[in-house]
């Protein structure tokens, strides 16, 4: 029996999926830390460091690292498998950058199981904490970058200087803490520290991953040496290679047998959790779009060419599966929601419950924290109706509707013909937002029976790359759907007109108007 792990690093927490793929349904789920409830001792219950300025967003890659090993312990006591893995990979959270002194290479190659991995690798941070994708801090470091290339960042690298973005945030480091970041020999992504650690040796970057730094030239897909030297100084030197998802990283270090895994079995390069989303619901073929519903929403989907986003909100990343995938982020996901059901009083089920109401068109621009897109730092929700004297269930609505009107309108760039919708994530478990997604885009909306699919997707892309086991035979046996939701055609003019009034009421949101910071 070949067994296959992939883990997710995702805000919250580590995920880990184990999969048989002679026999899904033998395969071992659940395995789980949360920052919060399983590393108190970090003070972060939302998976960051707590900062007064809401535009600073950064972990702690010690939190990190002490979920992973706590992970392992787990799935050892719970008498999981682990010598039997025949591969493994991972996804983690985009855009976050760990930065390290010279020792990182020596230290991986020569951990002690009788220590922690914190213990080992902390010494090796020249920079303390890694902001994280909900960092919003870095607008002149973006103005300055897109006041020296232009409209070359976008049409090559997949993104205009996009502030939670890597090349950004290494920037405004370099500015600030010019000693530390002298003191810094190679800068990785989190996707790619972890398959270090898992490795022992210094890992590549992937191209699904790469691709949201604002460094890496999707046209020749290699690191851009001009961006990269203008936005710090060295910094192409201190990159990891750029490769494509399929490749071997290396084997397992011998520091995981205590936990039961056997030492050099292979581990192929991480991705990002969006990359790995699209393999874990079966979406790496055009076709098929994604709508991820968690901290933030996400629509996604495989592109049949490469094209940018001309508003400057959407982005490009490499493929797992190859070629390329359109991405736009919508930061308030259930972070608002979370805001509106805890000031509507309600619990999550009856949150659920109360949106099926008479069919008000109320609409709000729901900014409870800071806002990718469109771009806005300083948060407020606006109200296009009277919020504070409405019912509960008039605002529920109002917020999800207009959540999922903000995904139409800003997804029509990606310009396909999706034959239907797959959702993940959290909130993919409400069959009223599940409804909504339906009914404003028209299309089916269908859910698979894995609801971590950026860990699914990151064992599947194993069991691709290492197990020899095509995309399409893998998508069949694990990604088939459980659930479909079919749109109402009698409710397409009405949210038709409901998006008409939404576009209007964003672009007359006073001192935005809905356009990115240049």
């Amino acid at each position: 029996m070949a067994l296959y792990l992939g883990i997710d690093l995702s805000t919250q927490g580590v995920k880990a999926e184990l999969i048989d793929p002679e026999n899904p349904a033998a395969g071992s789920g659940g395995f789980a830390v949360g920052f919060g409830a399983d590393l108190p001792q970090y003070g972060a219950p939302e998976g960051f460091v707590p900062d007064p300025d809401p535009l600073v967003r950064a972990a702690d890659p010690a939190m990190w690292l002490d979920a992973f090993d706590l992970l392992f312990a787990r799935m050892r006591d719970a008498g999981a498998p682990l010598g039997e893995v025949a591969g493994i990979s991972g996804s983690a959270q985009q855009h976050a950058t760990v930065c390290l002194r010279e020792c990182f290479p020596r230290v991986l190659g020569s951990l002690d199981p009788g220590k922690t991995l914190a213990e080992q690798l902390v010494p090796c941070l020249s920079r303390r904490f890694s902001p994280i994708w909900m960092d919003r801090s870095t607008a002149r470091e973006c103005r300055e970058l897109e006041a020296r290339f232009g409209d070359r960042l976008r049409r090559e690298t997949g993104s205009p200087a996009v502030e939670r973005f890597a090349g950004p945030q290494i920037r405004k480091f370099a500015k600030e803490a010019p000693e530390a970041y002298r003191d810094t020999a190679a800068i990785h992504l989190a996707s790619s520290f972890f398959c270090s650690v898992l490795c022992g040796a210094p890992s590549p970057v992937d191209y699904g991953d790469g691709a949201g730094m604002n460094l890496l030239n999707l046209r020749t897909l290699g690191w851009d040496g001009e961006i990269a030297a203008f936005t710090a100084p060295g910094l192409p030197g201190r990159l990891p290679r750029a490769v494509p998802s399929a490749t071997i990283a290396g084997g397992l270090s011998g520091y995981f047998e205590k936990y039961g895994f056997r030492a050099g079995t292979p581990v192929a390069v991480w991705s990002g959790d969006n990359p790995g989303s699209l393999i874990g619901v079966g979406a790496g073929e055009p076709g098929i779009a994604v709508v991820s519903l968690g901290t933030s929403d996400t629509f996604f989907a495989a592109m049949r060419s490469f094209h940018t986003d001309p508003d400057g909100y959407g982005h490009v990343f490499g493929d797992p599966a190859g070629g390329f995938m359109s991405l736009i982020c919508f930061s308030n996901g259930s972070l608002a929601r979370e805001a509106v059901r805890k000031e509507c009083g309600l619990s999550y089920e009856a949150f659920d419950r109360v949106t099926p109401v008479p069919e008000s068109e109320h609409l709000l621009l729901p900014y409870f924290v800071p806002e990718s897109t469109p771009l806005v730092l300083e948060p407020g929700a606006e109200y296009g109706f009277d919020w504070a004297s409405a019912p509960a269930e008039e605002r529920v609505r109002a917020l999800l509707e207009s959540q999922i009107l903000s995904m139409r309108l800003h997804s029509a760039w990606q310009n396909e013909a999706f034959r239907r919708i797959r959702v993940t994530g959290g909130a993919s478990k409400s069959a009223a937002l599940r409804r909504i997604i339906a009914d404003v885009f028209q299309s089916e909306v269908e859910t698979i029976a894995v609801s971590n699919s950026a860990g699914l997707g990151a064992a599947l892309r194993a069991a691709n790359a290492i197990g020899g086991i095509p995309f399409d035979m893998l998508y069949g046996r694990f990604c088939a759907p459980v659930s479909v939701t079919r749109p109402d055609p009698a409710r397409k003019a009405r949210y038709d007109r409901m998006l008409e009034a939404y576009r209007q009421l964003e672009a007359g949101r006073s001192g935005t108007a809905a356009a990115r910071l240049r």
